[in-house]
């Protein structure tokens, strides 16, 4: 193994997940947290309390707010952060040149409508642009982070670089396939959390296994239809990064955004929900910035629209259920 150093910007549940699995593999890990307090806390306590609560944090990684430090001589950079702050932090910092950027953060940027790859890009244009890309997956921190066995993606527009962070990333609990696939695997990743809000619905409102198979199968043609009208891959959104994301995340527990979805279906404000939520449900944003794609390519996604109008426009979701079921029948594809 060629062990690189590291350095993870965020110190969530994510961000703490993946220093603490890459530091189990032999690489040397820092990670950078904006808040300052939450970063001194980690570094004493050895444990991220707030997010990850009970894993132990190895005494090799450094954790620190101070960017230049955690940066330093940084071989891969793991971004995950929220990504509505994506911009500014990357804005905020020197990336070293020759680094290797890897996205773990889920969302389409709000009125910019890009990917997380193409916001770093961006607001970091000292580095190569084949140098950023994207890894993904159906991956709930709570699980990665006690070795449960799981499958990721390393996306990449040049093969050599996936194929670099695809063996950075593996061992024996975790596998990482690679892609060049970028776009589809970012645009997969980003879409399945609001099918993810809808799914959670279905729970809260009580519609039934039925309603849930019908809206998750759905809700992956949507996906794809607005993937491919934007220069991704078919065969991507039905994969690790489509199809396996999208299932744990519309079924899971441990699912934030199906989390809300299910609070909305019983009833509760969308504004309510979100400000008792210690965690960010990527979800509700990408809405938004999904709807303007879908608006800016003209790709049919009824179920999308319903979500926007639910989420934005304080439609009863029953309702919405009601205005899906009655659409004029067609074909299937």
């Amino acid at each position: 193994m060629d062990y690189k150093r590291v350095a993870v910007l965020g110190g969530g549940s994510w961000g703490t997940t993946l220093a603490v699995h890459l530091a189990r593999i032999g690489h040397s890990v820092r990670i950078w947290e904006f808040f300052r307090e939450h970063a001194e806390v980690m570094q004493a306590t050895r444990e991220n309390r707030k997010f990850l609560p009970k894993v132990k944090i190895p005494e090799s990684i450094e954790i620190s707010s101070d960017s230049r430090k955690m940066l330093s001589n940084a071989e891969i950079i793991v971004t995950a952060v929220p990504t509505h702050v994506m911009r500014a932090t990357i804005a905020s910092m020197r990336l070293p040149d020759e680094a290797i950027v890897v996205n773990a953060s889920k969302g389409i940027e709000n009125d910019s409508l890009l990917r997380m790859s193409e916001v770093i890009s961006e607001n970091a244009p000292n580095l190569r642009r084949k140098n950023i890309g994207t890894i993904s997956g159906p991956s709930h921190a709570e699980e990665v982070s006690r070795k449960v066995p799981t499958v990721l993606v390393s996306a990449f527009e040049e093969s050599r670089i996936s194929t670099l962070v695809q063996k950075v990333f593996s061992n024996e609990y975790l596998r990482v396939y690679h892609s060049n696939d970028l776009a589809g695997v970012e645009i997969a990743a980003a879409l399945k959390n609001v099918i993810a809000i809808a799914s959670g619905i279905c729970d809260g409102a009580g519609l039934g296994d039925n309603s849930k198979a019908a809206l998750v199968s759905r809700g992956a043609v949507e996906i794809q239809r607005l993937g491919t009208a934007l220069g991704a891959k078919s065969e991507t959104f039905y994969g690790v990064a489509g199809m396996g994301d999208l299932i744990v995340t519309c079924f899971s527990k441990h699912s934030r955004n199906r989390f809300v979805g299910e609070e909305i279906g019983k009833g509760r404000k969308l504004a309510d929900i979100l400000d008792e939520m210690t965690m960010v449900a990527e979800g509700v944003k990408t809405a938004k910035s999904a709807h303007q794609l879908m608006k800016k390519t003209g790709v049919e996604m009824p179920i999308l629209e319903q979500m926007y109008q639910i989420l934005f426009r304080d439609k009863s979701p029953l309702q919405a259920v009601k205005d899906l079921m009655t659409r004029p029948l067609g074909k299937e594809f």
